[in-house]
């Protein structure tokens, strides 16, 4: 009867002393444009749509699925995954009664050689902390959150390393491209070399333009050799994102493309927050941290422990629980007697809770921002990809009469050289330009947050 009364008591004094400390979330207000600054085309991409098949290359795709099960970074976010919802769990548990149970038995026996004796005994208790403001649910609610989040960062992971891999795909193909103009340039300076050398033994040209031959096929080599090289690093940083060594292969494309590029998946600025992972992942540790603050603030408050126990003993194993005895007990600790240690602690939670504003308002200029540069360099790419098809068409045009006027001798040979540079570069820019438009559309499709699939709401 007493522990009932100091219990009711307990309990009238706590919930005297305060209320509710929950703090309702409200998304931080961000300044967002209606539209985008360049208009997009395409229709909006469904959540968890394969969009990287929108290439239409079926060994990108096949490519990509490979890499999104192979890859050692990737396992490790889902490893992280599985460790934020353990911790999770046990946030919940935090919530439930601890109940623990024990087994004892011992025999005695006197020196003087009197019979032996012997005694068991058996309990269970029962703990639990009534979460009067909330503490404990802020706890679950931040590990919970935390969870999600961590969620959210494979998920982001795996998008970075879906650009990464197509990123690579794509520079090998404009280096086979490069390789192939490259070693065409060779042929062809090595031809215009075999033709000076047979115009100079017959005296119709001076031994400078011999020089001038062998100085192109030089530079033509040395061209040649760096491109190699930086295919051998594209090949070999392409194999290290599948959990292998340098040294094994993947596919890759003998060429860039030439299909036309898919059409920008549509959107409005404000539906970056629910498509890019890393936002919602900010938002969600935003959440997190403002249930922290509600934790720090009640841990102050008083707590209410409830305590149970159920046990008896015997000598004899088979009657220990015949007669049970029973008891039932409180416990209130008041920890807001320590004021200041609470008002600073209060603070940093604070604090940290406006540090993470001010990291998702960040977070989200900046997803903005890269959206808008992504939009602004694909125009720019086009009109100049027009542009430099133009100028390729001229230099093979203007090839082709410096040619026609080095071999019937109006000019010497260092002119039709530089027609064959300026024909060769022009190829190359036209190859590097179609680079460019792969690359930036899927750092616009990164930018929007791709396809990737959405986790389970939290709260």
């Amino acid at each position: 009867m007493n522990n009932a009364k100091f219990v009711l008591s307990a309990l009238a004094l706590s919930l005297a002393l305060g209320g509710c400390a929950r703090s309702d979330y409200q998304r931080p207000q961000v300044e967002l444009a209606a539209n985008w600054s360049q208009p997009l085309s395409g229709k909006a991409m469904v959540a968890g749509e394969r969009w990287w098949d929108s290439f239409n290359d079926p060994a990108l795709s096949a490519l990509i699925d490979q890499v999104l099960l192979a890859n050692n970074d990737l396992a490790v976010a889902a490893l992280k995954v599985r460790q934020a919802q353990l911790q999770s769990g046990i946030a919940d548990l935090n919530l439930t009664p601890d109940v623990s149970a024990g087994l004892s038995a011992s025999r005695q026996k006197p020196l003087d050689g009197g019979d032996a004796s012997s005694s068991y005994s058996a309990n269970v208790s029962l703990s639990y902390e009534l979460d009067l403001w909330g503490r404990l649910a802020s706890v679950r609610d931040a590990a919970a959150w935390e969870a999600a989040a961590t969620e959210y960062d494979r998920q982001a992971a795996a998008l970075s390393l879906v650009a990464t891999t197509a990123q690579l795909y794509w520079q090998l193909g404009y280096l086979n491209d490069a390789i192939k103009v490259a070693e065409a340039a060779l042929a062809n300076t090595q031809k215009t070399l075999s033709l000076v050398e047979v115009r100079l033994a017959a005296g119709a040209v001076s031994p400078l333009e011999r020089y001038q031959a062998r100085q192109s096929v030089a530079s033509q080599q040395a061209a040649l050799t760096q491109l190699r090289q930086q295919r051998f690093e594209a090949r070999t940083a392409l194999a290290v994102l599948f959990n292998q060594g340098p040294e094994q292969r993947q596919s890759e494309p003998a060429s860039l493309p030439a299909s036309s590029l898919p059409a920008v998946p549509a959107g409005l600025p404000a539906d970056l927050l629910g498509r890019r992972p890393d936002l919602q992942a900010a938002e969600l540790r935003l959440k997190s941290s403002l249930a922290n603050v509600d934790q720090v603030a009640t841990s102050f408050y008083p707590t209410l422990s409830l305590t149970g126990a159920l046990g008896g003993s015997s000598d004899a194993l088979k009657t220990v629980l015949d007669n049970p005895i029973a008891s039932l007990g409180a416990g209130l600790a008041l920890p807001f007697i320590q004021w200041q240690q609470r008002d600073l602690n209060i603070s940093v939670a604070e604090n940290q809770y406006q540090q993470a504003v001010a990291g998702f308002r960040q977070s989200l200029y900046g997803a903005l921002k890269e959206v808008e540069d992504s939009l602004s360099a694909r125009a720019r790419y086009q009109a100049q990809g027009q542009a430099l098809n133009e100028a390729l068409d001229a230099a093979k045009a203007a090839e082709r009469i410096a040619e026609v006027r080095y071999r019937t001798g109006a000019t010497g040979v260092q002119d039709y050289l530089d027609q064959q540079d300026s024909r060769r570069s022009a190829e190359l820019a036209v190859a590097q330009n179609r680079f460019n438009q792969l690359g930036n559309l899927m750092t616009l499709y990164r930018a929007l947050g791709g396809g990737a699939e959405k986790a389970p709401a939290q709260g």
